[in-house]
């Protein structure tokens, strides 16, 4: 459910009614060349065959994907709209819970990103309710048909080797890459891209899991923040710096904003500066 809202928010136009269907701008009976062709500027690329093999192995388009991707609107709910209905007693008290239960590790976090505690357990509750709905659809398939498919195809593109690229590094095999229909995947939505590039193994298990260590899902989602200009010590509210790093994960304005009331509520600090902006 999170995951799809998130797909909502990032959507900047509406598609004309007669553009929003199903149909995609190349034939599905090409997908199977295509994916061989993949495969092979894959390894080209440096991914090993052995990781490809894998990763692309029964791998078929995805019309549903496609009709998602098309169907997607113009997200129009106000911040004071969504902000009441996802910031609840019921999503605090999981945030001040998770703050309790992780403090030791979240500390150790803001020691070596700088993100504080409650805008991690902020991000971790809206994305996917700390973990609970992070979405079942296979990530390789979905990001493959949107690869093929005409409409943003180098952006998915980029995302399908990276997925492979997971795989190589032994992170996660295919089989355990689910997640939402654009790709998005963990417990706070890594796309494949972000997951290579801002993973990190905190917990020293030897890979990066961001569907069942909290400590790497929180680290790792500190890191991206890091990476998008997050200023240690400094405020988050809207017009701030650190605000910028919020919209990095999600450019929505009502989302963002959501994000850092939600954290400042888990701080327990003033909010009184969200109702005028």
């Amino acid at each position: 459910m999170q995951a799809f809202i998130r797909a909502s928010l990032i959507a900047a136009t509406l598609l004309a009614a007669g553009q929003a269907t199903a149909a995609t701008c190349r034939d599905p009976a090409g997908f199977e060349k295509w994916l061989d062709d993949i495969g092979q500027e894959a390894v080209a690329q440096g991914i090993s065959a052995q990781a490809v093999r894998q990763g692309l192995s029964g791998v078929t388009f995805d019309q549903s994907v496609i009709k998602r991707d098309r169907g997607q609107g113009v997200f129009k709910q106000s911040f004071e709209q969504f902000a009441g209905r996802m910031v609840s007693a019921g999503r605090l008290k999981g945030g001040a819970n998770m703050l309790q239960r992780h403090a030791g590790t979240l500390q150790r976090i803001e020691q070596r990103f700088g993100v504080p505690g409650p805008v991690l357990v902020a991000i971790w509750g809206l994305e996917t309710d700390f973990g609970a709905v992070r979405g079942n659809l296979p990530v390789i398939r979905s990001v493959a048909t949107l690869a093929y498919d005409c409409r943003r195809s180098d952006f998915f593109k980029a995302h399908l080797f990276d997925a492979l690229r997971i795989v190589d590094k032994g992170d996660l095999s295919p089989a355990e890459m689910r997640g939402a229909w654009a790709g998005e995947m963990g417990q706070t939505q890594f796309m494949p891209s972000s997951y290579v590039k801002y993973a990190v193994d905190f917990d020293g298990d030897g890979r990066a899991d961001l569907l069942r260590s909290p400590a790497d899902v929180l680290a790792s989602t500190a890191n991206y923040l890091r990476g998008h200009g997050w200023v240690k010590g400094a405020d988050w509210e809207p017009g701030s710096p650190n605000f910028e790093a919020i919209r990095a994960w999600n450019k929505s304005q009502v989302y963002s904003k959501t994000i850092a009331f939600y954290a400042k509520k888990l701080a327990g600090e003033d909010t009184s500066a969200f109702a005028s902006q």
